[in-house]
């Protein structure tokens, strides 16, 4: 949905966290999978509001009676679906992805998603004519600007010489952090950089890119060579770094994402 591993896990977590908040209002006579699936539907959609502009409404289509199997032009291939969906719809991306990936019949999709069945037809669609017609599909692109890029380097220097002190220097006083499965909060109120040099096993970080997007990767020593492990993201603004994201207890997101580039030889 969301068109990156990095914001699917973060969208993940802020809807566990949401249903876990809401657990008083869930109805436990009811299936648990889609009151589960519309909250983290819901925070999709609105992070991609949030994230680009898009049309206000989809366009209003005729519900036809029936949804024909349309030649699969991509259908099927996990590569090719994870680009040509960034450029549908909320609702249509929704509606392809649980039915040509995942193969739900159209009154479960109704139901994942909070609509009927007919409005189930119409996204479906939409969304295979304008998948059929796609030629170059966009792609999430979220470089750094030069001074940005300047100051992560500084930041990847000093955090492999483990120089704590000239770290807190790029870091603003009320900067936050959040370890994805482990904390949340203010960077001076946790262990951040003495867990990092706690670790028993040889690392380094190194700046790449995660499905388009510029962040810190943690490197972890094999044998012979140094291989990609976790990612973080390092926001920075004209006052500093402001928010750091470590996803190093989450070893499953950079076997997933799509693409994954470092930034000079290893």
């Amino acid at each position: 949905m969301t068109g990156s591993v990095l914001d699917g896990e973060d969208l993940v977590q802020d809807a566990l966290f949401e249903a876990y908040r809401k657990l008083d209002q869930f109805d436990d006579s009811r299936p648990l999978e889609p009151w589960l699936f519309r909250i983290a539907h819901n925070r999709c959609i609105d992070f991609l509001r949030r994230r680009r502009a898009r049309d206000v409404a989809e366009v209003n289509a005729a519900v036809p009676d029936s949804v024909p199997a349309a030649v699969p032009v991509c259908i099927g291939i996990r590569p090719a679906i994870e680009r040509l969906v960034l450029m549908l719809p909320p609702k249509e991306r929704a509606s392809v992805l649980l039915k040509e990936v995942f193969d739900y019949s159209l009154e479960e999709i109704a139901e994942l998603i909070g609509s009927s069945v007919g409005g189930v037809k119409a996204a479906l669609n939409r969304g295979r004519k304008k998948l059929a017609i796609a030629l170059d599909p966009p792609r999430i692109s979220r470089i750094k600007n030069s001074e940005e890029i300047r100051v992560l380097q500084l930041y990847v220097e000093r955090f492999n010489r483990r120089d704590w002190d000239g770290l807190r220097e790029l870091i603003s006083a009320d900067a936050q952090l959040r370890v994805a499965d482990a904390f949340a909060g203010p960077l001076v109120d946790s262990p951040y950089f003495s867990n990092y040099e706690r670790w028993s096993i040889p690392w380094k970080l190194a700046l790449g890119e995660v499905d388009g997007e510029t962040v810190v990767i943690v490197l972890q020593r094999d044998v012979d060579t140094w291989t990609p492990y976790a990612a973080v993201r390092v926001n920075v603004t004209t006052q500093g770094i402001d928010r750091i994201v470590d996803y190093a207890h989450c070893p499953w997101v950079i076997p997933i994402a799509t693409s994954v580039v470092m930034a000079k030889p290893l």
